[in-house]
């Protein structure tokens, strides 16, 4: 397809150049100069037209090579991918994922269990300690209680301080 600037500005400058002979011939220099001046811009116009029309095509060629890199690449791809090979790589990593997926499942859950039987043996552990800690207190208050009493005062004075600072 031709670009209409092709076309006009051939239009133009033949124009001109007839319009220029004929003010030669008949001694015009208004025609002459005319004349010379409508060859020039139609010139213009069909260089400007001649351009337009290789950029449109080196696009169109440029497309239609892009259009053929990317048939040649889906093509190689759908013949990868169709390939029993390929499938069967790819089945044996879905099952090794899987596999490593199930490990991993199991060794959460298995440490999930762990720390749980660790945490229920620190709160039972920790009940006892308590209960033989009160026996200990309570026997030494029994045995001290002039020394329980200060303690627990000077305790007392020093958590005062801590809450209300010094004044």
């Amino acid at each position: 397809m031709v670009d209409t600037d092709r076309i006009t500005g051939a239009a133009k400058e033949l124009g001109g150049k007839v319009q220029g002979a004929v003010g030669d011939l008949t001694g015009s220099k208004r025609d002459s100069v005319e004349g010379r001046a409508r060859e020039a811009q139609g010139s213009a116009e069909n260089l400007y037209g001649q351009a337009k029309d290789t950029v449109r095509d080196a696009a169109e060629q440029v497309a239609d090579t892009a259009r053929d890199i990317g048939g040649k690449v889906r093509d190689t791809v759908g013949g990868l991918i169709g390939s029993d090979d390929v499938e069967h790589r790819a089945r044996r990593a879905q099952g090794a994922a899987s596999d490593t997926y199930e490990r991993a499942e199991r060794s959460v859950r298995g440490a999930g269990r762990e720390a749980y039987d660790r945490a229920e043996d620190a709160y039972e552990n920790s009940g006892h300690y308590l209960r033989q800690g009160g026996r200990e207190a309570t026997s030494q208050i029994a045995e001290h209680p002039v020394a329980a009493l200060l303690v627990a005062g000077l305790l007392g004075y020093g958590l005062s301080l801590l809450i209300h600072g010094r004044d």
